[in-house]
């Protein structure tokens, strides 16, 4: 399966969906990587494993409406057939939603639809899920709709809350799940299990 990758900032993601592939884990490889941000670790990542990148925005193309053209152009090049969002801070165009309809995933840090939707990212996830005192939290992989974390849930994993943790030991505890979790399903879904 040929995945396109969407990254914003770190790439860690990434990285696991990269080394999955190569270690035949999964069955697909990651033929191009976007990201918005033309600093990101995500493309250094990308450069350092010998994979197409593109730094794709608004500023970079002049409005949205050509940014939307310039996506659906780089993945219809690269023969996409799974878009996978690790990370990626920006709603994608309708057009690219619509082409890749069920075709497109998202990783959350949190048991949705707890603690998903606009603002709730990274340890902004984990300072609410601390603050509401809960015992559990975890990974949720969904599939991309017009609205932030809101599209149909294939798949969940439970991290527990332990007693003293901070949001920097919860975020650590819940990513390394995460990018073990990002593989076993990204597995699941190149085997057309969903």
């Amino acid at each position: 399966m040929k995945i396109a990758v969407f990254a914003s900032h770190g790439g860690s993601d990434l990285q696991a969906i990269i080394d999955g592939c190569r270690e035949k884990k999964i069955d697909g490889e990651v033929v191009v990587v976007i990201s918005n941000n033309g600093g990101s670790l995500a493309l250094k990542r990308a450069e350092k494993a010998g994979i197409d990148r593109f730094h794709l925005s608004a500023e970079t193309e002049g409005s949205a409406d050509a940014l939307a053209e310039r996506q659906l152009a780089v993945l219809e090049e690269y023969g996409t057939e799974m878009v996978f969002l690790a990370g990626y801070m920006k709603l994608l165009d309708p057009r690219i939603l619509e082409r890749y309809e069920n075709r497109i995933f998202n990783i959350h840090p949190a048991l949705l639809p707890k603690y998903g939707g606009k603002g709730m990212y990274d340890m902004h996830v984990h300072e609410a899920v601390l603050a509401a005192g809960e015992k559990e939290t975890g990974v949720t992989i969904h599939r991309v709709s017009p609205k932030y974390d809101s599209g149909e849930i294939i798949a969940q994993t439970k991290v527990p809350v332990l007693p003293g943790d901070t949001p920097e030991s919860l975020r650590e505890r819940v990513l390394a799940r995460e990018h073990e979790f990002l593989v076993e399903i990204i597995s699941k879904i190149a085997e057309g299990k969903y």
